[in-house]
């Protein structure tokens, strides 16, 4: 039964993750509400459509997070229940494939940050200046959700090594 808490434990971790996504794409949306509504200058006015823009690019990665995590949590007590080891087996793989992808977004995300800082440096439009730094917002506040995703899937991955450890020595 260890197993089945050490995965619903890392999925509803994940599910929150989501969570917190949504809400920061709910302020992201708020923000160019109030930007377009009180917004008084040209810069003012440029950060409205790259903040709706990225505000529903990141309900959408909040769905997504949500819509594949919420589901395992029965999916693993059903899995755990009828194979423990195959499930154990697929959780490996699953989370070594996951340590594999955190590793291509930590070189894409702050790619994206340098991108964000050369248009704002090199572009004098505020258009440009505005779709820089909202790209800059959106690759930091991923890079720090995703570094937490990244440190709670190397734990569950380590943990799931050790009980493949455990089932060996029994």
């Amino acid at each position: 039964m260890e197993i089945l808490k050490l995965s619903t434990d890392w999925a509803k971790a994940e599910v929150f993750s989501a969570k917190i996504v949504w809400l920061f794409s709910i302020i992201v949306l708020l923000s160019a509400l109030g930007f377009w509504y009180w917004g008084k200058t040209t810069m003012a006015k440029a950060f409205v459509w790259p903040l709706v823009v990225s505000g529903l690019f990141l309900v959408a990665v909040a769905a997504g997070l949500f819509m594949a995590n919420k589901p395992r949590i029965s999916q693993f007590e059903q899995a755990s229940r009828n194979n423990p080891g195959t499930f154990l087996q697929q959780e490996l793989q699953r989370t070594a494939k996951s340590q594999k992808e955190l590793a291509t977004v930590f070189e894409v995300l702050p790619l994206l940050l340098i991108v964000g800082g050369l248009l704002i440096f090199f572009l004098s439009s505020p258009t440009w200046r505005a779709i820089g730094i909202v790209i800059g917002l959106v690759a930091v506040f991923l890079m720090a959700v995703d570094s937490n995703t990244d440190t709670r899937n190397t734990i569950y991955h380590k943990q799931l090594k050790d009980l493949v450890n455990e089932y060996g020595r029994n």
